[in-house]
């Protein structure tokens, strides 16, 4: 991310204590050969935009939430691109959803390995702060084709205590649906549908708002 933006988060959080944190979530998302440049740009602009949508920013600051967003691909491709950053304030929220909206792609031309994806997310944790839930949300428009098996990272999350959930970009039917719920997502987590790129902002929107929500806690 440009060294600008990564400043400001940092600056902000150092600028006042950190609080209680209901929820550590993060944000993985698929951008293997299967996404397009346009497609990708639908993802970023779409989470960007969830992000600021009143309702969820009102939830992430009064639950000092802290987000981070992985990029996944191939079996040596997971990068951090956004660390783990706790929303104490709306300025916290802008920052990062403008940061997230100019996210450069990580890794282009690059296979699909969900396996690989969830292990580094569920590492990261050790690098996050204390938060009562910690979650990982698990976008992608493909089923593996690299990679190892997701069972025994999804059972290493579930004796940790993390939630994973899916969010499945459909091109015809419910094949990435059906895959996630069957294969990806914990015993106490859900998959959200999105038909197509174009259907991102709203699913991820909903996502993101039923992750973070008392309601569904």
């Amino acid at each position: 991310m440009p060294m600008l933006w990564r400043a400001l988060l940092i600056c902000l959080c150092l600028a006042q204590p950190a609080q209680a944190c209901r929820t550590a979530l993060i944000l993985a998302m698929d951008v293997s050969n299967s996404v397009d440049p346009g497609e990708f740009r639908l993802q970023i602009d779409g989470l960007a935009t969830a992000l600021r949508d009143p309702e969820i920013a009102e939830i992430l600051v009064r639950d000092q939430v802290a987000l981070s967003v992985i990029q996944w691909s191939g079996v040596d491709a997971q990068e951090v691109s956004l660390d783990w950053t706790q929303m104490l304030s709306p300025s916290h929220v802008q920052l990062f959803a403008n940061a997230v909206q100019r996210l450069p792609r990580a890794f282009v031309m690059s296979n699909t390995a969900p396996a690989e994806a969830m292990n580094k997310a569920l590492r990261h944790f050790d690098r996050g702060p204390d938060c009562t839930r910690r979650v990982i949300d698990m976008s992608g428009d493909g089923t593996p084709n690299a990679g190892g098996k997701v069972g025994p990272i999804r059972r290493a999350a579930e004796r940790a205590g993390v939630t994973i959930n899916g969010l499945a970009i459909e091109g015809l039917g419910r094949a990435i649906t059906n895959y996630y719920t069957r294969n990806v997502i914990t015993a106490d987590g859900f998959v959200e549908t999105a038909r197509g790129h174009r259907d991102y902002a709203r699913a991820i929107r909903r996502k993101i708002l039923r992750e973070i929500s008392t309601v569904f806690g």
